[in-house]
């Protein structure tokens, strides 16, 4: 099972459409069992939501075709 503990601490990046004013998510990519996203200005003390591989996949197709748009 995957934890937040099983997400390397050096795996953090933050995402491509960051706007540099504090509306960014980092993501850790770093198991290989799935994807780790969290709030960038939290400085890696806030919650972080643990998505499936599957899961990830399909979020970030539905985020190109434009589903979440707004």
């Amino acid at each position: 099972m995957m934890g937040i503990n099983t997400l390397p601490s050096d795996k953090w990046f933050k995402s491509s459409r960051s706007d540099g004013a504090n509306a960014c998510v980092e993501a850790n990519k770093g198991t290989g069992h799935g994807v780790g996203v969290r709030d960038s200005k939290a400085n890696g003390q806030g919650p972080v939501l643990l998505f499936g591989e599957t899961n990830w996949t399909s979020f970030v197709a539905d985020i190109k075709a434009g589903r979440y748009s707004g």
